[in-house]
This record gives structure tokens, sequence and C-alpha cells, in this order.
């Protein structure tokens, strides 16, 4: 046996020191010799702020960026939806002229059958819904006499001068012209006139026989 300094008596035997940093009981992390507890580290707080309004700056431009393609390209699409759609119309126009061209004699016939009056009966029916049905599909026949001299859509096929008219104008449709809106399919064949050059220009003054006889007076 061993004398304790408190003047004990001490059993002898191993002694056991539990260094386990985890208390089994409570669980927490246990200090040991010479360590000093940690303090919980406090939040930082330095730059969190800045952080975010420059997140948010960076969302705003991608958004606008974003906004700017797709305003884009709907201008492109808008775009290429009128090109398509002048495009169509333009075929359209095109086939219909060259079918509406080929008829055209026809038309011509129809026109000095009813001149000479010979459009009559069965015939008379037909050359009418003819006519009805070309006029349906934007067939426009014209050319008429006494109306101004247009080289776009006249061709003068006779000229001359009358007194009758004060600009050039047609005097006789020789044959009538067709056009589909502002497409011109054939002109019209026209004779024209122009206005009568001034005659009288000698009339008005005193003639040289007038003037010598009041000199001799």
């Amino acid at each position: 046996m061993t004398s304790s300094p408190n003047g004990g008596e001490e059993k002898e035997g191993p002694v056991i020191r539990d260094k386990r940093r985890i208390d089994p009981e409570t669980g927490e992390v246990r200090a040991q010799a010479g360590e000093t507890p940690q303090a919980p580290e406090a939040p930082v707080d330095g730059g969190g702020a800045k952080d975010t309004g420059e997140e948010d700056s960076s969302l705003k431009t991608q958004l606008a960026e974003r906004l700017a393609d797709l305003q884009r390209l709907k201008a492109e699409y808008d775009n290429y939806r009128k090109r398509v759609e002048r495009d169509r119309v333009a075929v359209r126009e095109q086939a219909l002229g060259q079918v509406l061209t080929e008829l055209l004699p026809v038309l011509d016939d129809i026109g000095r059958a009813r001149d000479h009056e010979e459009l009559t009966g069965g015939f008379k029916s037909v050359a009418e819904s003819l006519e009805a049905v070309t006029g349906k599909l934007g067939l426009e026949r014209y050319g008429e006499k006494g109306e101004p001299f247009d080289p776009v859509v006249h061709e003068a096929l006779m000229h001359s001068h009358s007194a009758d008219v004060t600009e050039t104008s047609v005097t006789d449709v020789l044959q009538p012209g067709y056009r589909i809106g502002e497409r011109v399919l054939r002109p019209a064949r026209v004779a024209v006139a122009d206005p009568a050059p001034d005659s009288g220009a000698g009339e008005s003054g005193d003639g040289p026989g007038e003037a010598d006889g009041e000199t001799d007076e």
C-alpha cells in the first residue's frame, strides 16, 4: 500500500484515464490539456451585399441581351413573311397573266363580232360568260377615243394633226389594250393626233402694201 498526500491510503492497481475527445454521455467535444476552447465562428458579412448587386446587374444584362435577340428574330421573321407573301402574289400574277394573254385573241374576235352585230344566240352567251370570268380574274380592257395619249399604255400606229385637240390625244382605237392591276398585258394600239400648228401667225399685223400706202400718203 502507498500513502496519499492527504494521509490516506490508496490501493495499488492500474489507473485509467479517459482521453476520448467526444464525451460519450453529452456528445460534446472535450477540451484537451493545454488547448483553449475555440469560440464559434461569427458569420462573415464583408462582400455579401456587393456580390448580390453584381449578380443582379449581370442578370439584367443577360435579360436585355435575350430581349434584343427576340426582337431581332421577330423582325427578321416579319420581313421573311412579307417577302414570301410578295413573291407569292407576283408568281400568281405572272401565271395568271400568261393564261389571260393566250385568251386575248379570242376576246378580240368577240369584240369584232359585237361591233358587226354578229354576237347573237348561243355564241353571245358563251362570249359574255368568258368576259365575265376574265373580269373576275382582274383582266381590264382599256383604250377610248378622246383620252390623252400615254406612251406607257398606248402604242401609236397612226399619227396626224387636228384642230379639235389641245394635246396629243387618241383619235381611234385600232386594238384595245388589256392589263391586270398596274401590269399591262398588251398596250392599246391607237391612232393619235397632235394639235394643229398655228396658221395665222402673219395675219394680225399690217401687210407690206398697207405700209407702203400709208407712206405714199
